[in-house]
């Protein structure tokens, strides 16, 4: 049995003021979270085809899963340290935080990455072509401002064009908003949004409107492809959980192997769990993206773990990834 949640930001701090379930050894139900976007194709498939709990059946368990929707990833890291929810999925930005920041207690880390893919800076203003013309009517919507993955690449991008000093200078351009609804607002004309740091596939139907054009694109600030989407959970869950942790891993394998097998039953699957208003072509294009790389393993974490460690923004750093995910990925050749 599945059961499905959307939360917005209110309805996360509800989901925080209730009673939090209580921790069970080899749990019975597993609650997991994600946000909006064909990043997060591969736990579509694992929700959509029930293959967590295939493989926990497989293992000797019954489970029931519950399906949580979350517009940012803070939301999903205050469910976890409340011990309301169990597996989180993101943009690696909030990974990292909640990463440093439970280093000595909850110790909060990556389970698997989920895919590699570029994020491009959206705007509808003629008059920017670079960073540097942004003006004063301008807004960047991006999922949380200096957390996610967005913000924190802007950041660096604006270090590199700005210098060193100068990694927080678009900041104040920035406004919180999850994909779907900065979809909206960038591209019906009507709101003070006039940029989008987004990912697919907000930033590619953005792109077939007319007016809107890239200033960035994330590839090019962190010199080649990176992982964008990510899983993690607390170490509590991981410990105590070994049998579901391996049958989740197994089933994150299988869906793996559908999107590399056939990308047109992932995209068909895919497009009735989300109501894409893509056309089936256009989802497998994005799917077969040559710059998308669908793998559990990390890469190029560690500029970003290093960069928020330099900017201040988490306490801590790290000299290898794998100090950032559990054994989970023992024996990935990450980065």
């Amino acid at each position: 049995m599945k059961i499905h949640k959307t939360l917005t930001p209110w309805a996360a701090a509800l989901l925080l003021a209730s009673t939090a379930w209580p921790a069970l050894a080899e749990v019975s139900t597993v609650r997991l979270a994600k946000q909006f976007g064909i990043g997060y194709l591969p736990l579509t498939l694992v929700e959509e085809l029930d293959l967590l709990e295939k493989h926990a059946a497989a293992s000797g368990h019954e489970i029931t899963t519950e399906w949580l929707r979350f517009t940012g990833g803070s939301g999903m890291n205050e469910a976890l340290l409340s011990g309301n929810l169990d597996l989180a999925a993101g943009g690696t930005g909030p990974l990292f935080t909640i990463w440093a920041r439970t280093r000595e207690n909850l110790k909060i880390k990556g389970v698997a990455a989920l895919a590699s893919m570029p994020l491009h800076l959206m705007t509808s203003n003629p008059e920017v072509k670079t960073l540097a013309d942004f003006g004063q009517g301008d807004k960047i919507a991006l999922p949380a401002v200096k957390t996610s993955i967005q913000a924190v690449t802007l950041q660096m991008a604006s270090k590199q064009a700005f210098g060193a000093d100068k990694a927080t200078a678009m900041d104040a351009f920035t406004v919180s908003m999850g994909h779907p609804d900065a979809q909206l607002a960038l591209t019906g004309g009507q709101s003070e949004v006039t940029a989008h740091f987004g990912s697919p596939p907000f930033q590619n139907l953005e792109a077939k409107v007319e007016g809107i054009h890239k200033v960035l694109d994330s590839y090019d600030v962190l010199g080649g492809s990176h992982t964008f989407t990510v899983v993690w959970a607390a170490d509590k869950f991981i410990s105590e959980n070994p049998e579901i942790t391996k049958a989740f891993m197994a089933a994150l394998g299988e869906s793996m192997e559908l999107i590399r097998t056939d990308p047109e039953k992932a995209a068909e699957i895919w497009m009735a769990a989300e109501r894409s208003p893509l056309s089936r072509e256009e989802v497998v294009a994005l799917i077969q993206d040559e710059q998308t790389v669908w793998t559990t393993t990390p890469e190029r974490t560690l500029p970003y773990v290093e960069f928020l460690s330099e900017s201040g923004l988490i306490k801590t750093s790290a000299e290898d990834w794998s100090e950032i995910f559990f054994d989970t990925m023992s024996g990935k050749e990450g980065s």
